[in-house]
């Protein structure tokens, strides 16, 4: 059998001498390769696929059966059989043509062919055929076989026949790049001219390996019947002899323009501009010197299959619309070269084009093999316009891609969406289908008109003036009330609205009537101001009759199904929809309205969330059609929008994001943090986001006891061998219960006698409790967009920067460095701080004093006079020019670490200096004004600036992830260490039993910021570990032995957020293949709790174990949440069974490995029966900014109550968190964390003065805060009632405080008010009658100042 085959891994294969004979019956003729990979053999269960749901339950449902001929043979010819398996379907209709011609005549031999896309492999029964299909073909080829587990199960089918390639010198390159597969395809062009000459067989093979792959790129139908020709007159035995003739391979350009009715390929593009202007065909504002022009990149194998019809309607649409066109093609897998030789004019620099649409959907560098997203961003920085990456379907038909709630096949998403935004790229608009019997691509008209429309519309941001352009600036309302209006993650918001209009302003564009103040522009936004007093309302900017909206908004009746006929009762006056917000010349400020359903506990218990209602719709319509922005500026974390029902990713036109959104260009600003959520806002509402910073960190501090309790550890140290010792400690004990740190620390009884040997561990256990408080990095005040900190206020930062080692960079952390001078390793005093050991509590102290002693002196050394950072680098490189003037050697010099490694202090040094030039660069202003004038905005991560620097600067166009890539052998390390502290935690506390079951979360931020930890702790606690292949893409799992393993396999119930599911179906994907393969591990069940409830499972609901291991749950498809946190903020739930109700109703959707393509299913009894047997329930914290009490997720994805209600015994399950936030990983109850959370934010001053130093919007942060606490008693029960006591005692018994917060946001002041009342009426709080008598008066004192009622 010959080969022809493009694997990108390297396989197994015999020695170089068995290769020369041409007439071997099993030859493999073998495409370049990048790299080495070793591989275990493929396990039968891996190949096992169960069939449910939709037809065989993948997401590729065609068959090779449509792809097969038989010929009918009349005259007895040799049968020539050739096998193909390829990743698209652009050769089908050219090799089907090929093949029809060559049986037409009918000579030398009949021609069978069968095809099958890489992903029909998959299917159990395809798989057998391709087997069968092997054993008696002719000739394999296999081309662009990306996918690692279904390559190897190719190879496992082929192994007998693979040897080494016939040109062994392509195999000894070692690409980096895709410029290797250009130099590779130059080879191809020259190489079969020289070997010609050459007489040996090896050379002969080689010269037909290389025009096989010539014929093959060709792609043409008269290409592949010559190359078919040839590789069977030379390789098939029933030829041997025969003579066939064939013609050499017809070459077409490598890269060049293309264009449907040109007359050629053009490789010059002056050449193809003079073609395109003598044009008669064309229009007259096709012709105008001012039409836009619209660069396409191509893929070069659709145009030379003839499989081009969807690049047609794109070129016909574009132009139809007046605009013109360039579009370029490559053959190899670098776009970068051709876009800058086809849209960038050589001698002015400037670019042709004003946007580009690659229509490949691939990264612009590498494709789906080895991507080089550098040299991409490089290349589309020099362009420097917008860059929108369309996709084709690839592994789906049309039908297919319409039926799925999920939208794209995962691997699509990996390749084609996640790898394309790290260059940039936008706005993933599915513009081509796929024709299941031909295999053709065909345009999907309605994507098409939206595609090119936005492409036009970005490119008009480019052509337009300033002075005309519009730009509506929507903020959000969430929970909706007139003090919440701007709610955004860490942001001031108005202040930043003005901000920016300021500099608008400046910069040229109509902003008229702008306030003074950004306080007079709240009350323009929050006040009606034709209403005779403060009225409830926000300021009307447009009434819209019902039939102007119907008339603008064609999917208006789809909403009725769920809000009745319009207008309805949100967003309406009883006649009109209303449109809040407010008008300064060509800026708009809306108000975007919300779900519409907090308020209504019924709607929340749908376990599918509910379309946008009749005014979420009126808004929208209201900005594209009757404001006609130019472009809509969504402003700060995060709206609704993104997170409206409709498909996951590749939304269609009857998806409410694509809805909704119209075709106005959207640009979004995003917390730096938050990369998860950012992707999802991206990929459903196309936005170009703009990452803006979050404020800048500093340490919790000590306040009120807390700092007495500081000050008597203190003396305790300088006088414990003294008289006085036994007096100060029980001093300590006494202001430690005052401090209600009797919770977290076990003391002794007051009044008790504390032994002189026992004393420095019940001191040392509260000084470790206090630092772990002071030390906590806490963000202070909102950011303010375009005012970056100053340097002094990122030293925090840089401490917390310093304190992790980068292995990877050659650097130790400041902490490592110092222990290591007084012959200590930092972990070990963590571990003995942790306990409570007195000098090693002391120790980390000094540690820490000193770690930002030096970082001061540094950043001191490196700024002027105004603390603003001057030239970093000069100064380093001065500072580091004389050793002995060094400002951290200087500092150091004073203290016990006055020897510590000069070199390691340098290279940590050089690396915080690169930080702080990072943290305090500002281009937040810069990105927008660049995306408002149509150009690149620079790709960078999203993540925590601690962990990973280059988040920083912000202004970046966030990207997330390779969604392939995680987990990382560095996540793997980190989560078996919180694994192994969680089970020894729960273990000590149960009588030193091993939990069988934990529930647990997912989020996508989290397994994004730390490359899948969270994902790593799933897959350890059930003794697994992930296998990656050779781009480090992990597809696989094997189980870890018992013995290496050293427990129980522990069970698992995973609650993945909406947006993890999202981003990591393929991760739910290998989660669950992960869980049924430990399910069906025979293995003691004492050994395996995962085996052992899923045969109890299996056995109590009468289904297959397999089924019973479901354990990877989330929500319905394009539904986000449990609702749990909107019924809370809201106050819209009877009961806590309510709550609970919530949860299963929403979250009990299971993705299932064996039928992907059947997407989220309800399996609600298997979920509640994994829950029943939890015995503990865990969550991760991974990053300072966000904790327990910042954000509603945290409670409204916990389980813990419920599992109480579900289990037989009625038992409370542990329930834990994981702060990885610092290098001392923790584990702690759900308790302590929600302790330390009330002591280091909502009851400390320094929080909240500094959030109240923002004003209105500082009011909201400190109400949500109560709020969020509130929820955390009702999921889990878990709040001491000493916080909701010493809350009001700080912010109702103060008057000076409660008149501040009421005169600031009365709106706001009224809901901490109220959920006062609501903690104590649900049992929360026990109080005193006179403070819930004072609540009830201020409650009726703030209506009436809202209302503007002077009594």
């Amino acid at each position: 059998m010959a080969f022809l085959v493009s694997f990108p891994f390297t396989l197994p294969s015999s020695k170089p001498d068995q290769l020369h004979s041409l007439t071997r019956k099993h030859i493999f003729l073998h495409s370049f390769l990048p790299k080495k990979a070793s591989y275990c053999g493929s396990s039968k269960s891996s190949l096992r696929v169960k069939c449910a749901a939709i037809g065989n339950g993948l997401f590729t449902q065609t068959t090779q059966e449509v792809r097969r001929i038989v010929p009918e043979n009349d005259q007895n010819l040799p049968t020539v059989k050739i096998v193909y398996v390829v990743l698209e379907a652009q050769y089908q209709s050219s090799l089907t043509a090929a093949v029809m011609a060559l049986n037409s005549k009918n000579k030398h031999a009949s021609f069978e062919v069968v095809g099958y896309l890489v992903e029909e492999l998959r299917d159990v029964s395809t798989y057998d055929t391709f087997c069968k299909d092997l054993e008696d073909a002719n000739i394999f080829i296999g081309s662009l076989i990306f996918v690692e587990e279904l390559a190897l199960k190719i190879k496992h089918v082929t192994a007998w026949t693979i040897q080494e390639p016939l040109f062994p010198a392509v195999q000894e390159k070692k690409p980096q790049s895709a410029g290797f597969a250009d130099s590779m395809l130059k080879l191809v062009r020259t190489l079969p001219k020289v070997l010609k000459y050459l007489p040996s067989d090896k050379a002969q093979d080689a010269r037909l390996y290389i025009l096989s792959l010539q014929f093959w790129l060709g792609g043409s139908p008269d290409n592949l019947q010559n190359f078919l020709k040839m590789i069977s007159g030379s390789y098939v035995p029933a030829l041997k002899g025969t003579k066939i003739e064939y013609s050499e391979p017809v070459l077409y350009l490598d890269s060049g323009i293309w264009h449907p009715l040109a007359p050629c390929m053009y490789d010059d593009v002056k050449e193809y501009l003079n073609w395109y202007g003598t044009r008669r065909d064309a229009n007259e504002k096709l012709k105008s010197p001012n039409a836009p022009i619209i660069g396409l990149v191509l893929q070069r194998s659709h145009i030379v299959t003839g499989d081009e019809g969807h690049y047609v309607a794109v070129i016909m649409e574009l132009e139809a619309r007046g605009a013109k066109v360039i579009p370029i093609f490559a053959g190899g897998l670098d776009f970068s070269g051709p876009v800058e030789k086809f849209f960038i004019d050589p001698i002015t620099k400037k670019p042709f084009v004003n946007s580009v649409v690659s229509l490949t959907g691939f990264a612009l560098v590498g494709g789906p093999a080895r991507q080089d997203h550098p040299r991409a961003v490089e290349a589309l920085r020099r362009l420097d316009v917008p860059y929108i990456v369309a996709l084709p379907l690839v592994f789906q038909t049309t039908e297919e891609w319409l039926n799925s709630t999920l939208g794209l096949h995962p691997i699509q998403v990996a390749l084609q969406v996640a790898l394309p935004e790290l260059d940039g790229g936008m706005e993933p608009i599915v513009f081509s289908g796929r024709d299941p019997k031909t295999g053709k691509s065909h345009a999907l008209h309605k994507r098409v008109e939206q595609l090119c429309i936005r492409a036009i519309r970005w490119a008009d941001l480019k052509r337009k003036s300033k002075t005309e352009k519009k730009l509506a600036i929507t903020v959000f309302s969430f929970p909706p009330d007139k003090g919440n209006v701007g709610t955004a993650a860490y942001l001031n918001v108005f202040s930043s609205i003005y901000s920016v209009m300021k500099e608008l302003k400046k910069d040229g564009y109509n902003v008229e009537g702008l306030p003074e103040t950004p306080e007079a522009l709240i009350e323009d936004v929050i006040h009606d101001k034709e209403a005779q007093f403060s009225s409830p309302n926000l300021n009307i900017a447009y009434k819209m009759s019902v039939r102007e909206y119907q008339s603008l908004t064609p999917y208006s009746t789809a909403l009725e199904e769920n809000w009745g006929k319009p207008p309805g009762n949100l967003n309406a006056d009883g006649e009109n929809l209303l449109v809040y917000g407010k008008q300064y010349g060509n800026i708009f400020i809306g108000v975007q309205p919300t779900f519409g359903y907090e308020g209504d506990p019924m709607r929340l218990l749908f376990s599918k969330s509910a379309s946008p209602h009749h005014g979420f719709a009126a808004y929208y319509s209201f900005v594209e059609k009757i404001f006609k922005a130019d472009a809509v500026l969504h402003f700060g974390t995060h709206g609704s929008l993104e997170f409206m029902p409709g498909k996951q990713v590749g939304m269609s036109d009857v998806c409410y994001p694509d809805s909704l959104i119209g075709n106005i260009p959207n640009v979004y600003y995003y917390a730096a943090n938050n990369p998860s959520e950012a992707t999802v806002a991206k990929r459903r509402s196309y936005a170009n986001t703009i990452s803006y910073l979050t404020p800048p960190a500093e340490n919790a501090g000590l306040y009120k006891g807390l700092k007495q309790l500081s000050e008597l550890i203190s003396s305790y140290q300088s006088l414990k061998d003294t008289g006085r010792a036994a007096q100060i400690v029980s001093s300590i004990i006494s202001t430690a219960k005052q401090c209600n740190l009797d919770k977290d620390v076990t003391l002794p009884d007051e009044g008790e006698e504390v032994l002189p040997k026992e004393r420095d561990l019940v001191v040392g256990k509260v000084y470790s409790k206090i630092m772990e408080i002071e030390s906590r990095l806490l963000p202070c005040g909102l950011h303010v967009i375009g005012e970056p900190p100053s340097a002094m206020e990122a030293v925090a930062t840089l401490v917390n920067i310093a304190a992790l080692d980068r292995p990877e960079d050659g650097i130790f952390s400041l902490p490592a460095i110092l222990a290591d001078t007084v012959g200590r390793d930092i972990e070990d005093v963590y571990r003995g701080s942790d306990k409570g050991i007195l000098k090693d509590v002391e120790l980390l102290r000094q540690i820490t004093e000193a770690s930002r002693g030096a970082i001061t002196a540094f950043v001191e050394r490196t700024t002027n006079s105004k603390g603003q950072v001057v030239d970093v680098a000069d100064k380093i490189s001065s500072i580091l020019g004389f050793g002995i003037n060094e400002p951290w050697i200087q500092y150091l010099s004073n203290t016990k670490f006055y020897r510590a490694d000069r070199e390691k202090l340098r290279t940590l040094f050089v690396f915080l200096g690169e930080c702080l030039k990072l943290i305090v660069a500002d281009n937040e202003l810069g990105s927008l004004k660049q995306a408002l004038e149509g150009k690149y905005v620079e790709p960078g991560p999203g993540g925590d600036p601690i962990r990973n620097p280059k988040v920083l600067p912000t202004g970046k166009n966030i990207h997330a992830l390779d969604p392939q890539s995680i987990p990382t052998t560095a996540a793997m390390q980190s989560a078996k260490i919180v694994v192994d502290r969680l089970i020894e935690r729960q273990k000590a506390e149960n009588g030193g039993k091993y939990p069988e079951t934990i529930a647990l979360v997912l989020w996508g931020t989290d397994n994004i910021k730390t490359y899948g930890e969270s994902l790593a702790q799933v897959l350890w606690m059930i003794g697994v570990t992930p296998v990656a292949d050779t781009f480090g893409r992990v597809n696989r799992v094997e189980p870890v032995s018992l013995e290496e393993l050293g427990r129980p396999r522990i069970d698992v119930v995973v609650n993945c957020s909406g947006v993890f599911r999202d981003l990591f179906i393929n991760q739910m994907n290998l989660l669950d293949r992960a869980v049924k393969m430990v399910a069906e591990l025979d293995e003691p069940t004492e050994q395996n709790y995962v085996r052992k409830h899923a045969l109890e499972q299996a056995q109590a609901l009468g289904i297959e174990v397999r089924e019973a291991a479901t354990r990877v749950f989330s929500n319905a498809s394009g539904s986000y949440s449990s609702n749990i946190n909107l019924a809370v903020e809201n106050s819209s739930w009877n009961d806590e069974k309510q709550l609970q109700d919530m949860y299963l109703s929403r979250k009990s959707f299971a993705f299932d490995c064996d039928s992907p393509g059947a997407g989220m299913t309800e399996k609600r009894k298997v979920f509640e029966m994994a829950l029943s047997t939890a015995d503990a329930t865990f969550q991760n914290l991974d990053s300072s900014e966000i904790s327990l009490t910042d954000v509603s997720h945290y409670f409204d994805s916990d389980p813990t109550n419920l599992v109480q209600n579900l289990r037989k015994d009625g038992k409370k399950p542990s329930a834990y968190i994981a702060d990885t936030t610092t290098a001392n990983a923790q584990v702690r109850t759900l308790s302590e964390t929600v302790r330390l959370d009330a002591r280091t934010k909502l009851l400390n001053p320094k929080w909240y003065e500094g959030m109240l130093s923002t004003g209105y919007e500082g009011v909201r942060e400190i109400e949500k805060r109560l709020t969020n606490t509130v929820g955390w008693s009702a999921t889990s029960g878990q709040v001491d009632n000493w916080v909701y006591e010493e809350a009001n005692t700080t912010f109702i018994q103060d008057e000076q405080m409660l008149n501040k917060l009421m005169n600031t946001n009365p709106n706001s002041f009224r809901k901490l008010v109220q959920t006062f009342l609501e903690a104590n009426g649900r049992g929360y709080w026990e109080t005193s009658e006179d403070n819930i008598e004072k609540l009830r008066q201020l409650y009726s004192e703030a209506e009436d100042k809202i209302e503007g009622i002077d009594r």
